[in-house]
């Protein structure tokens, strides 16, 4: 699977079209997504698969159920990910490990796998701005405590929100 990150960021990309907030998620996620594969291992095609496609079905959940509430995306995502790794060559193993990561990418405990955890931690490093009060550190520390799932989601959780002169990210 030569270019795999760039061949899916590249089909991504198409499916959103003009919606740079999406496409510029998932590059992100996909970024801390690789960072954290490089100290967890895991299989780097899921990782990166789910990385890149994990909300891919949020503009059918808001056409659907105006809504973009993670448990729509979830249904709505594998059924739009699948024909997109199975035009890249990903393996019937592979896509149904992604699809069944992606159903699931805001349900932790439902899947335990290295490569969902890797996922899952990438996307709340990028989501935690958004979904808690980041200037309250001490409770913040506790919140990463809590939700993310990998030592190294922890760590650079830690050195992106806590660290004070980098509360920004």
């Amino acid at each position: 699977m030569p270019d795999i990150k760039e061949s899916l960021l590249r089909e991504m990309a198409a499916y959103f079209g003009q919606d740079t907030k999406r496409i510029n998620h998932a590059q992100r996620v996909t970024g801390y997504a690789e960072e954290l594969w490089q100290q967890e291992g895991g299989d780097y095609p899921i990782v990166i698969g789910a990385a890149v496609l994990h909300d891919i079905g949020i503009h059918e959940a808001e056409k659907k159920y105006h809504s973009t509430a993670g448990k729509f995306q979830e249904i709505e995502g594998p059924p739009i990910a699948r024909p997109i790794l199975e035009r890249l060559g990903f393996t019937p193993a592979q896509v149904e490990e992604i699809c069944t990561i992606i159903a699931h990418h805001h349900s932790p405990g439902k899947i335990a796998t290295r490569n969902f955890a890797i996922l899952y931690d990438a996307d709340w490093l990028v989501n935690l701005k958004d979904e808690y009060d980041i200037r309250d550190k001490e409770k913040l520390g506790h919140i990463i405590e809590r939700v993310f799932l990998t030592a190294s989601g922890k760590i650079l959780a830690r050195k992106i929100y806590l660290v004070a002169d980098n509360a920004n990210a």
